[in-house]
């Protein structure tokens, strides 16, 4: 019994601590920002605001993703990069509906 409850823990503390990434929730709006990081195996990446919030966006099938106004895979997205982003507040997550690279 022990064990399983440790092993409980051990799952449970993987979860909270697996990006270590501090997000917040915004409204949803229209948002510039700096890319922090990429995780192409989950289609997600995490944007810095110019107010030093993080928002962490996980694309969708709706989600487009463009540069100089065409669309673009999301390999083309790097760590660095400046975007714009436009998102939905879905309760306490953050749906992008675009993602455009502003360089």
């Amino acid at each position: 019994m022990k064990l399983k409850l440790v092993a409980a823990f051990a799952v449970l503390a993987l979860v909270f601590t697996s990006c270590g990434e501090k997000t917040d929730v915004v409204e949803s709006g229209t948002y510039q920002g700096t890319i922090k990081e990429v995780e192409p195996e989950k289609t997600e990446i995490y944007v810095e605001t110019a107010d030093g919030k993080t928002l962490e966006l996980y694309f969708t099938d709706t989600t487009t993703l463009t540069r100089d106004g065409n669309t673009v895979e999301f390999s083309e997205l790097e760590e660095g990069q400046n975007v714009e982003v436009q998102v939905e507040k879905t309760g306490k997550r953050l749906d992008p509906i675009s993602v455009i690279i502003l360089e």
